[in-house]
């Protein structure tokens, strides 16, 4: 019976991020890229604390993919410097991550976390007015 109440719940969730997602603007889709890379790093963190290291590599892969999926949304020619400066920055993060990955590092990870802390940060403040443009 609780195998039962357990799946459903989970079904429950999927179709309620599934309709988060397809009802979500472009402004908010990054946002969600964000806050999924974030969470995925601290369940790697978990994931090497206990010692897991095949599951670790599937989550940073994981982070990777959406790193690159925020990469490759850029617009380079609308966005000029500031574009090109976060692909920059995209890049050493996912090369970042390849390293901690391969050196089970707590501490590379923690940078990887605050570099898109800070880049959530910007991206949360932008004014309605322009997200909606």
């Amino acid at each position: 019976m609780q195998t039962i109440a357990r799946k459903s719940i989970e079904s429950y969730a999927q179709v309620n991020k599934y309709s988060g997602i397809t009802d979500a603007s472009p402004h908010r889709l990054v946002q969600m890229l964000l806050e999924g890379a974030l969470e995925k790093i601290a369940a790697a963190r978990y994931l090497i604390k206990r010692n897991d290291f095949a599951k670790k590599g599937e989550v940073i892969g994981q982070i990777i993919a959406i790193i690159g999926g925020l990469r490759s949304s850029l617009n380079k020619e609308a966005g000029g410097d500031l574009a090109e400066n976060l692909d920059q920055l995209y890049d050493y993060m996912e090369r970042q991550l390849l390293v901690a990955n391969f050196k089970n590092d707590e501490n590379i990870l923690d940078e990887v976390s605050s570099l898109l802390k800070e880049i959530k940060s910007g991206w949360d403040a932008i004014p309605d007015d322009i997200r909606n443009k």
